[in-house]
C-alpha cells in the first residue's frame, strides 16, 4: 500500500497488522478502496480462524463474509488505542464462529426433542383421549334420559350456541316453556352425570 514503507526487522506479519490498522481508520470513513484492500490483506486470516472454530467448510465461508461484511458496517467501533486492528478483526471472527456453533448445537437439540416428542405420544395425550370418548358416551347416554323436548332443547341451547331466546324462537315456542324445559332437562342430566364421577 503507498505510504507505508517496511521496517528493517519487520517481519511480514508485522507489516500487515500496521497495514491493517490504517485500513481499518479509512474504511471507518467510508472508503470502499480500503474495504477492498482490507478485505484482501484479512479475508484469509479470517476464513482459517472460522474454519478451526466452525469446521464445515459451507457454513465457514458464510460465517467468513458474515464477518467481513460486519466489519464494514461496525469499522467506526475500531479503537487503535485498545489494541490492533488484525485482533479486533480476529476477536469478531472467532466471536461469530462460537455463536454459530452454539446456534447449530442448540438447533440440532430442539430437532431432536421434537423428533422423541412426535414418535412418541405422551402417555397423558391417551389417557385424555380415552377418557374424553367415554364422557362423551356417558353424556350420551344421559342426553337419551330426556324427554323429546328435553333433549331438542338443550341440544340447541349446548351443543348448536342458541340462546333460550333464540331456542324458542326455533321451536316457535314461549320463552318461559323453553326455560322450564332446559332447568328440568339440565337437572336431569345433573343427576344422570353424578353417577359417572
Amino acid at each position: 500500500m503507498p505510504g507505508v514503507t517496511g521496517r528493517s526487522g519487520c517481519g511480514r506479519r508485522e507489516r500487515d497488522a500496521v497495514e491493517a490498522d490504517e485500513l481499518l481508520v479509512l474504511v471507518a470513513g467510508g472508503d470502499q478502496k480500503a474495504f477492498e484492500d482490507l478485505y484482501g490483506l484479512v479475508s484469509g486470516p479470517v476464513f482459517g480462524l472460522v474454519r478451526r472454530v466452525v469446521r464445515d467448510p459451507a457454513q465457514s465461508e458464510e460465517v467468513a463474509q458474515e464477518v467481513l461484511l460486519e466489519l464494514w458496517r461496525s469499522a467506526g467501533r475500531f479503537d487503535p488505542a485498545r489494541g490492533s486492528a488484525l485482533s479486533w478483526i480476529l476477536t469478531l471472527a472467532h466471536r461469530r464462529a462460537v455463536d454459530r456453533v452454539r446456534s447449530v448445537r442448540a438447533a440440532g437439540e430442539r430437532e431432536e426433542r421434537e423428533a422423541r416428542r412426535a414418535h412418541h405420544p405422551a402417555f397423558d395425550q391417551v389417557t385424555e383421549e380415552v377418557e374424553a370418548g367415554l364422557e362423551r358416551e356417558w353424556v350420551r347416554r344421559c342426553l337419551d334420559r330426556l324427554t323429546a323436548l328435553q333433549r331438542q332443547s338443550v341440544t340447541l341451547a349446548y351443543y348448536d350456541g342458541y340462546t333460550y331466546r333464540e331456542v324458542a324462537e326455533r321451536l316457535s315456542l314461549p320463552l318461559g316453556t323453553v326455560k322450564t324445559r332446559m332447568r328440568d332437562g339440565l337437572t336431569r342430566l345433573r343427576e344422570c352425570l353424578g353417577g359417572a364421577a
